[in-house]
């Protein structure tokens, strides 16, 4: 396998904590080592709160600190992500704030107030949050005034007030990737998706443009990235079947893009959850799991289950390492599907800029599979008339730019822990 690409151009940083592992690296205020990461102790905070449902409760609250992480450019965007677990009434809040010289450069901003469950709290993230120094975007911190070559995290873990003692949430991870200047970035959308419009032809046997094949045996032995001729066996799931279901979740069809690509890289896994976790949904429709998924991933503020770290959060309940980072190219991306890792990719483009995927879209996700022979990307996408229309193979340069003039080359990264991620470039982005 090929190291990953090198890092000149696009300055992009991704950090990440495992607890508690790292928990002597930070701040811990009423927190312990768990099991199952940094669990709640001695709580040192009592906060009202007042949910999404327009409830008012009383929470027990502890934090850990992640100490100030440097990036060495000025940082134009954070988005962080985490995993861990919320028993019934508890939440997690994830806090983030720039840095520079040595000092803080902003104040701390919600980027979420997350729990794995929707039964007693409501995930949000929280629209509004805006100064001088910066604006939160739904899951993203964008720096507009202030000065930022690093970035500092903050995660809370609250439980209701009149809980007892063995009742706590958890923290396993935490992390953030931070992203230099870019030249273009697609809005989010209300919810990301396409609009309904006719279904795209399926484009199996179409290859880019940019990736000519070598010209002798001896030739691709020696050049061919490792990645060029690997397909990776994912399940092919249609977010278009559920067209107009579950409307207090989305709705279906137009705006379930992300939980779809999620469930489909943990059936790959082998970690998706069990029937009876999803045994609730009624109708049971042609896929349950993944109504499970887009109620587990769904954001009430901003009224979809794009979210980009509700949806790795979701998937770390299933056993997986996950987080969010951006790639800074299809050539490291490649790294990841030669160590077996499909990814879960979020680009924007409209009809005819990619060939094959004809259809409008100001965000969308689709699991980057593998490349042919030639390295053209081969999708699960999920905008698809049914299942056997997801696979797709599209022209390599074109979708390069969709997805790096999209969302900036968001990728998730989901795993089991025992499965090594490739080597990092010197500039780690993973």
């Amino acid at each position: 396998m090929t190291d990953a690409a090198p890092t000149a151009g696009r300055d992009v940083a991704y950090r990440g904590f495992r607890l508690p592992d790292d928990a002597d690296r930070g701040v811990l205020a009423g927190l312990r080592a768990g099991p199952r990461g940094l669990e709640l102790a001695d709580p040192v905070d009592r906060i009202d709160h007042t949910d999404a449902d327009g409830r008012t409760r009383r929470y027990a609250a502890g934090s850990w600190t992640a100490p100030p992480v440097p990036t060495g450019f000025a940082v134009r965007d954070i988005v962080p992500s985490w995993t861990g677990q919320t028993p019934d009434g508890c939440w997690l809040r994830v806090q983030l704030r720039g840095w520079h010289a040595g000092a803080p450069a902003t104040g701390w901003y919600v980027l979420g107030d997350w729990a794995a469950a929707d039964d007693d709290f409501r995930r949000t993230s929280l629209a509004g949050q805006r100064d001088a120094d910066a604006r939160v975007d739904t899951d993203t911190l964008v720096v507009t005034g202030a000065t930022v070559t690093g970035w500092q995290v903050r995660v809370t873990l609250l439980r209701p007030a009149d809980a007892d003692d063995d009742t706590t949430p958890a923290l396993r991870t935490v992390g953030a990737v931070a992203s230099g200047a870019r030249p273009a970035a697609a809005a989010r959308p209300a919810a990301e998706g396409p609009p309904p419009v006719a279904a795209p032809p399926d484009a199996e046997t179409r290859t880019g443009a940019g990736a000519a094949a070598p010209a002798t045996p001896a030739e691709a032995a020696a050049t061919t990235p490792a990645a060029w001729g690997t397909v990776l066996d994912v399940p092919r799931y249609s977010q278009r079947l559920h067209a107009g279901a579950h409307p207090q979740w989305g709705g279906g069809g137009d705006s379930w893009c992300s939980p779809t690509c999620t469930s489909m890289v943990l059936a790959f896994w082998g970690a998706a959850p069990a029937p009876d976790r999803y045994a609730w949904v009624s109708p049971a429709g042609p896929r349950p799991v993944v109504v499970h998924a887009a109620r587990h991933c769904y954001d009430h503020a901003y009224a979809g289950a794009g979210n980009w770290p509700f949806n790795t959060a979701y998937a770390g309940l299933h056993g997986v390492d996950a987080f969010v980072t951006r790639l800074r190219s299809l050539t490291e991306a490649e790294a990841f599907v030669a160590a077996g890792l499909p990814l879960i990719v979020s680009a924007a483009f409209t009809a005819g800029q990619v060939p094959g995927l004809d259809y409008d879209t100001a965000g969308h996700l689709m699991v980057l599979v593998g490349f042919t022979d030639t390295g053209a990307p081969v999708l699960n996408d999920p905008y698809a008339p049914d299942d056997d229309a997801v696979r797709r193979t599209v022209d390599r340069d074109r979708f390069e730019a969709a997805w790096q003039g999209g969302s900036g080359g968001v990728a998730y990264v989901l795993r089991p822990p025992g499965v090594p991620l490739p080597p990092a470039p010197a500039q780690p982005n993973w």
